[in-house]
């Protein structure tokens, strides 16, 4: 009897709350968003990728597969943070069964970790069509603590960790499943803590970096100088409350102080992969994450960066279940992009 193909769990561990999303297969190459949904969690339980509470991320999950009465227990996780290395090179290689054990190799001298501390994993962006040639691959090394206290905390929950992928590839997933692979972009994916900056070039990612700086600084910030609740502050950096008029100037200077350093980290991205490819362009970039919904962050990155500014929307072309109510699925669709991502990954049943 064949193996029937059926997508995974996607969960998105950040730092401030867990995402989760579940498709499944609908008509030949579509999809169906069957559901979605997010927990908060405590601060401090995640920071820059790292487990530090498992037990409160671990509570997080159940809650979300309890209210979205999920069954499925095969899930895939995506990780992030300083803890993951992931850097192009190039390389001589005659074969793909040469490729492995050339990569471990040679890792060390890409990796500022123990080469006994990673876990190592490969994706080849342009093999060598002659021996004069060398083939592009993007190295990925993640520290085996940091994945091991994931897959634990997941095992736990008696779950099956069928893949544990990369924040920057379940991104290039999900847009080139949604947009295709003709458009050269630059994909931002900006949370609560940590901004993902991942150029997609061919349909493939040729540069991905994490920084970590998120929009939560401007709520903080927010809250702080103009002395009122998280929430309150939370409204105004969204457009979702008007701040009072005497305010304007210091919440433009807040705004300011922050995204100039977005903005700063995303051109040095563009100019690096720009220098490296003067043939290939980029066309759009593509906006995703939480952080993506502050108020006027759209047209500010299109007037700096010169390029069309595309608010991502995940679930575009997608059938929705009629379950799932429509103005919550508007509001959380730019944070549920690697949830996603790793949704849309089969695992085999």
């Amino acid at each position: 009897m064949a193996k029937k193909e059926i997508p995974v769990v996607g969960i998105d561990i950040g730092s401030h709350a867990v995402k989760m999303c579940q498709v499944e297969r609908s008509g030949k190459d579509g999809y169906e968003l069957v559901a979605l949904g997010t927990a908060a969690l405590s601060p401090g339980s995640v920071e820059d990728g790292v487990l530090h509470d498992a037990q409160d991320v671990a509570d997080a999950i159940n809650e979300l597969r309890d209210n979205l009465k999920i069954k499925n227990k095969k899930v895939g996780l995506s990780i992030s943070g300083y803890s993951v290395i992931v850097k192009k090179i190039n390389i001589e290689i005659e074969n793909m069964e040469e490729l492995a054990e050339r990569l471990h190799q040679e890792a060390e001298q890409y990796i500022p970790f123990d080469i006994n501390e990673v876990y190592l994993d490969f994706q080849v962006i342009k093999q060598a069509k002659s021996e004069m040639e060398r083939s592009e691959v993007m190295l990925v090394a993640a520290k085996k603590e940091v994945v091991d206290a994931y897959l634990g905390m997941i095992e736990g929950l008696k779950l099956i960790p069928t893949l544990v992928d990369v924040d920057g590839f379940a991104l290039e997933n999900i847009w080139n499943t949604v947009a295709g692979s003709e458009r050269n972009v630059c994909v931002v994916d900006i949370g609560a803590s940590k901004m993902n900056i991942n150029i997609i070039a061919g349909g493939a990612s040729v540069l991905a970096r994490d920084v970590v700086t998120g929009s939560d600084k401007i709520s903080q910030d927010i809250a702080e100088t103009l002395d009122i609740d998280y929430d309150e502050a939370e409204k105004i950096k969204l457009g979702l409350q008007q701040a009072n008029e005497e305010d304007a100037e210091t919440l433009h200077n807040i705004f300011n102080k922050v995204t100039t350093k977005w903005v700063l980290e995303i051109k040095k991205a563009i100019d690096l992969y720009s220098n490296n490819n003067p043939g290939r362009p980029l066309t759009a970039l593509v906006l995703s994450g939480g952080g993506s919904k502050v108020h006027g962050l759209k047209e500010y990155l299109a007037h700096e960066t010169g390029l069309e500014v595309i608010a991502f929307n995940p679930f575009e072309g997608m059938k929705i279940n009629k379950k799932i109510d429509m103005e919550y699925l508007r509001a959380a669709a730019p944070q549920m992009s690697i949830a996603t991502g790793l949704a849309i990954r089969p695992a085999e049943f």
